[in-house]
């Protein structure tokens, strides 16, 4: 039964797609692949299990997941950092509250540098 599998693979180089390569040629099952450097995408046609596609590309030492669940992962993170974004806008204000004891150094320091 051949399938396709389509996995995310954290490649920064041709030497990385090259190992990626080097494996996928090994691997029993496979009839074709199509290695992406810019959007770091592998596609791998033929009679394989996804799972075995994920350990051998594993084993070139690159960060490796399946396409799917890494946009799923992506989307689910981006949610997580704008929340912490407003968290940090928060302190801010803060800041803001406890500079007004300050400003009594900076004309100090304005009349200096003039």
């Amino acid at each position: 039964m051949s399938q396709t599998v389509v996995l995310k693979v954290g490649m920064s180089c041709q030497g990385c797609v090259g190992a990626v390569k080097r494996v996928l040629g090994k691997m029993e099952g496979v009839e074709s692949y199509e290695v992406d450097l810019e959007q770091q995408k592998v596609t791998v046609k033929g009679n394989v299990q996804p799972d075995a596609v994920l350990q051998t590309v594993s084993k070139t030492g690159k960060k490796t997941a399946f396409w799917e669940a890494e946009a799923l992962a992506e989307t689910e993170v981006q949610p997580a950092e704008t929340e912490a974004n407003p968290a940090e806008t928060k302190v801010k204000p803060a800041e803001t509250e406890a500079k007004p004891t300050e400003p009594e150094a900076k004309p100090t320091e304005a009349v200096a540098a003039a």
